[in-house]
């Protein structure tokens, strides 16, 4: 899996949430990752978000689009409580 990301972006979802895109993407290693269509967010492209434990250990949700063979990461927070309980669950 190949991922790219505006690193301007990135830039500012670091400041705002505390978490890197670098990190963000190894949400996709956990076997546990929860993934969900996410059609509100976009007309012009499909996106999905992701929760998964990142290498960190820290409980992260991912905003992403699939270009090509390539996923592009948008966004990147760490989860809510109800979040946490989604996860946990497997719902």
């Amino acid at each position: 899996m190949e991922f790219e990301w505006d690193r301007e972006k990135e830039r500012i979802n670091s400041t705002k949430h505390g978490i890197n895109f670098t990190e963000a993407v190894t949400v996709f290693g956990d076997p546990l990752e929860l993934t969900i269509a996410d059609p509100d967010h976009s007309e012009a492209e499909f996106r999905f978000v992701s929760v998964g434990m990142s290498s960190a250990g820290r409980l992260v949700v991912v905003g992403y689009t699939e270009r090509g063979e390539r996923m592009r990461i948008i966004t990147a927070r760490l989860a809510t409580a109800r979040e946490h309980k989604q996860y946990e669950t497997g719902t």
